[in-house]
């Protein structure tokens, strides 16, 4: 079994190991603008993380807009076409079933804005005190929560459809106009969700198992680009606040890996599937759901883990060096766990958490001599002015997690 294979090998320190795992290098990563945007497009080609999602998003958004906008203008020549591209792209959403909720909301949102102006200037006229009076209305309506996020757009829809009522010739017109608001409107939202569902179906960010390798992955790069350069000592000032920035965009990741979790938890309940085959019988997703909080926790301490080094200023010696090759270590160990996070299949999930279990016995081991090498060598462990206390117990913390993880990952096997 691999994980057995990966627990006779012995915890390797002092100078990187030479390999082609992904996720691991073998130097510290280069500096300077054109060498990140070539990282980035890496990051980008290689895993399913925050790159990647924000190229797809873009590109998915892109077609969406163009589609509606050449229906909405070269088609129905519409006086207001900027309403299709711009509903296209508003409830483009990670999720199907996001992007149908938002739309079914937006469109209602919309459909009420114009109504409270049809309703309102008909009977009192396209005067100032008729604005006002949209406006506290359309205000009013927008606080229900059945609209949720999209409230706020049926004071922005009622502006709009004012602006365009007051310009509209009179008679017929008028209404003509108000009505081909909410035509555009479901045609941006329509070409959305069928953008959204035709290209690259987000099928597999309603997957258990997705929310957990986006994160996973995500956290491997990281801590790939740090650990290389701790050990050389390469911990130049734009490098670790480099590191804190990505650490800190990992919200948006977490946020999609929830509703990953949440329909993949709904589809249950509809799903044929889950009457068939291998889905028989199937509870939930209980195992992974508690990976998925422990890998959040971990971002988390990520985040205050960069934090706390981007506010150190190193003295350049030897016990700094020493600390940050011990503390190098413990990183490289972590990244190997997340690599076998990154690749989590139910099919698989037997041989893989032997194998995570053995990684975490490796990393156990790194991150005692994380605080050996401290106490040895007499850091203030205890002194706020440095951060030798904060990394330890941050290194504690990622350890606890991560063998909890494993933990649950097994527990899990052994109750299939």
């Amino acid at each position: 079994m691999a994980g057995q294979s990966r627990k006779q090998e012995p915890v390797q320190r002092g100078p990187a190991r030479q390999g082609t795992s992904q996720g691991h290098r073998e130097q510290p990563a280069e500096q300077g603008r054109l060498a990140r945007v070539r990282q980035w497009w890496s990051r980008a080609w290689g895993s399913a993380g925050h790159e990647r999602h924000t190229l797809l998003l873009i590109g998915k958004s892109t077609l969406a807009a163009t589609a509606a906008w050449v229906l909405s203008y070269n088609l129905l020549d519409a006086e207001s076409p900027a309403f299709a591209p711009f509903s296209a792209v508003l409830i483009m959403q990670v999720t199907v079933y996001q992007s149908l909720l938002q739309s079914l909301r937006y469109v209602g949102a919309v459909a009420t804005g114009v109504a409270v102006q049809a309703v309102l200037g008909y009977l009192a006229g396209p005067d100032l005190l008729t604005f006002a009076l949209v406006a506290v209305v359309a205000l009013t309506i927008g606080r229900w929560p059945a609209l949720g996020s999209q409230g706020s757009q049926v004071a922005t829809a009622a502006f709009f459809a004012f602006s365009t009522y007051v310009s509209a010739p009179a008679g017929i017109g008028k209404i003509t106009h108000l009505g081909q608001i909410i035509l555009l409107v479901l045609i941006g939202c329509g070409v959305g969700v069928i953008v959204n569902v035709a290209l690259v179906p987000p099928l597999r960010y309603r997957s258990a198992e997705h929310g957990i390798h986006t994160l996973a992955r995500a956290l491997c790069d990281l801590v790939s680009d740090m650990y290389p350069a701790m050990r050389e000592g390469e911990m130049e000032e734009e490098r670790i606040s480099h590191w804190r920035s990505r650490a800190e965009q990992t919200g948006g990741l977490i946020n999609q890996a929830e509703n990953g979790l949440r329909t993949a938890r709904e589809s249950l309940y509809y799903n044929p599937r889950n009457r068939l085959g291998r889905h028989r019988g199937r509870k939930g997703f209980e195992g992974y759901g508690t990976v998925l909080r422990a890998l959040e926790r971990t971002m988390y301490q990520m985040a205050s883990l960069t934090r706390s080094l981007d506010q150190w200023r190193q003295d350049g010696s030897e016990r700094d060096r020493r600390f940050l090759r011990g503390y190098a270590d413990f990183l490289e160990s972590v990244s190997r766990i997340t690599q076998v996070l990154g690749q989590l299949t139910e099919e698989s999930l037997s041989d893989q958490a032997g194998e995570l279990c053995g990684l975490a016995d490796q990393a156990q081991e790194c991150c005692r001599g994380v605080t050996e090498q401290a106490e040895q060598d007499g850091l203030p462990l205890t002194d706020p002015a440095y951060p030798y206390g904060v990394l330890v117990v941050e290194a504690t913390r990622l350890m606890d997690e991560f063998q909890y993880t494993c933990d649950v990952l097994q527990q899990q096997v052994d109750d299939a």
